[in-house]
């Protein structure tokens, strides 16, 4: 079974840093597609980044610039580097992970982390 764990999160003053780590466990053949999300109170789940097994990255107007969203495949984790945070950053960042196992080819998601930016 895969599990997704995010961490970094918290609260940052705006113009800060932060960066969230996402941790895959479990018996993966290949990561397909993994991606960042987020939430905020009273909003849709938003698409923040999204990043292929070729390299292939996307991210959304709102965080151009300022978010860069990598992978290291030897840990199995992937991360979201955030500079330059504003309060409409404010959300619960989930990971997102179309992986492939044995059992095929599946959507998994993490707990989510907390990120609070403070004006």
């Amino acid at each position: 079974q895969v599990q997704l764990v995010e961490s970094g999160g918290g609260l940052v003053q705006a113009g800060g840093s932060l960066r969230l780590s996402c941790a895959a466990s479990g018996s993966i053949f290949s990561f397909i597609a993994m991606g960042w999300y987020r939430q905020a109170p009273g909003k849709q789940r938003e698409l923040v980044a999204t990043i292929t097994s070729g390299g292939g990255t996307n991210y959304a107007d709102s965080v151009k610039g300022r978010f860069t969203i990598s992978r290291d495949n030897a840990k199995k984790t992937l991360y979201l580097q955030m500079i330059r945070l504003k309060p409409e950053d404010t959300a619960v960042y989930s990971c997102n992970g179309v992986i492939l196992t044995k059992a095929g080819r599946n959507d998994y998601w993490g707990q989510g982390t907390q990120v609070t930016v403070s004006s």
